[in-house]
């Protein structure tokens, strides 16, 4: 586990906590490989292929990211090692009491930005934490809006940055978000996938 050249006893006595488990990311998301690596722990990949992240009808906001979070952990409970913390995530973006999801192709992206265009949503991401005697899920929520788009800002954006593997079709970090985002509320960081303030407040518990 790497030491921080820090005087804070709480990151200290986290870290040390933390040797007890092997962490594993749950998710080959780039951002979230990223923004973990951003907490200064040493973990690694597993990513299990065809997870079903179907949820029943009834659910709306935030208790679909948590329920699919729960549903990616239940996936790897049966193969976890004793000294395995599993972290498995889910993000969705929220509007008009609908989720905007990882879109088909490049038409379906332009309809999703279109949609967003001079509003504002929610972007929300459901966390589950597993270890061999403890689950706990949690989501954290955040409010973006965005300037009006036009038609050619939309275009360039998706033909250039090919956002098919984002929800809502946009990566903050991204062009898009330089320049059409006007206002944030909430983690910068969970609208990018993790929301890697909050986890850390739940590792450190553990």
């Amino acid at each position: 586990m790497k030491r921080l050249l820090v005087g804070s006893k709480t990151m200290e006595n986290m870290l040390e906590n933390l040797k007890k488990f092997r962490l594993v990311l749950a998710s080959n998301s780039p951002r979230r490989k990223e923004l973990l690596a951003g907490l200064d722990v040493d973990y690694e990949v597993r990513v299990l292929p065809g997870i079903d992240e179907s949820y029943p009808d009834g659910l709306s906001g935030e208790e679909i990211p948590k329920y699919i979070s729960r549903k990616k952990a239940e996936a790897y409970e049966a193969i976890m090692q004793p000294d395995e913390l599993i972290i498995t995530a889910d993000t969705i973006v929220w509007t008009d009491g609908k989720v905007l999801g990882k879109p088909k192709d490049e038409a379906e992206a332009k309809d999703m930005l279109r949609r967003l265009s001079g509003r504002t949503h929610q972007v929300i991401t459901g966390v589950t934490l597993v270890t061999a005697g403890k689950k706990k899920t949690f989501a954290t929520v955040s409010e973006v809006t965005f300037d009006e788009l036009s038609d050619e800002e939309i275009a360039y954006y998706v033909a250039h940055y090919r956002p098919l593997d984002k929800a809502g079709a946009y990566g903050i970090q991204e062009w898009i978000g330089y320049v059409g985002v006007s206002s944030l509320s909430g983690s910068y960081f969970n609208v990018m996938g993790l929301p890697v303030q909050r986890l850390y407040k739940e590792l450190k518990t553990l």
